[in-house]
């Protein structure tokens, strides 16, 4: 009798400390998402992608004019090298190293524009899915979710505890 009295008052102490102690630690709640995921399935990404193609396609029409300007200026000049004399073969030498320039700097153009142009289109994309996140951490009242696709966190709650004035304390820093 005296063992049952002991194990109910034992494990009444138990459940009123961890109540208490539960009481005290504030809730910790994790989730994770994949902003990559998500972004492909919005609508609007499939017409970003496809506006992207046919910006590379209409990049890529035209330095294929430039390629093969170059490749026929070079081909004359190789064709016809021994009858010319040597200010047109300077001439030409310069002519083809000038072709040369303008296609790296219209392939460096094409390049950043093709940047900028993604950037442009999916950026209100990736601002909706991270206010979504923000709101769903607030509502579902997560602490922090983390990204799959991005290493880092996606969110934190605004009532996290920020540690960073205790560990400068511990530093001994300020």
């Amino acid at each position: 009798m005296t063992k049952k009295i002991f194990f109910s008052l034992s494990l009444f102490i138990l459940l009123i400390s961890t109540t208490a102690f539960a009481q005290i630690t504030p809730q910790v709640s994790v989730a994770f998402v994949n902003t990559a995921e998500l972004l492909e399935v919005f609508p609007e990404k499939g017409q970003a992608t496809q506006q992207l193609l046919t910006l590379s396609e209409n990049y890529k029409k035209e330095l294929e004019l430039m390629q093969n300007e170059y490749n026929k200026k070079y081909s004359d000049y190789i064709t016809y090298q021994s009858s010319l004399t040597e200010n047109i073969k300077l001439r030409r030498m310069q002519e083809l190293t000038e072709l040369e320039n303008r296609m790296q700097q219209f392939m460096e153009l094409a390049q950043e524009d093709m940047e900028n142009q993604e950037k442009a289109l999916l950026e209100p994309l990736k601002q909706k899915i991270s206010e979504a996140i923000r709101t769903v951490g607030i509502e579902r009242n997560y602490t922090v979710i983390y990204d799959l696709a991005n290493p880092g966190i996606a969110f934190v709650s605004p009532a996290a505890v920020d540690a960073n004035p205790y560990v400068m304390q511990k530093l001994g820093v300020r």
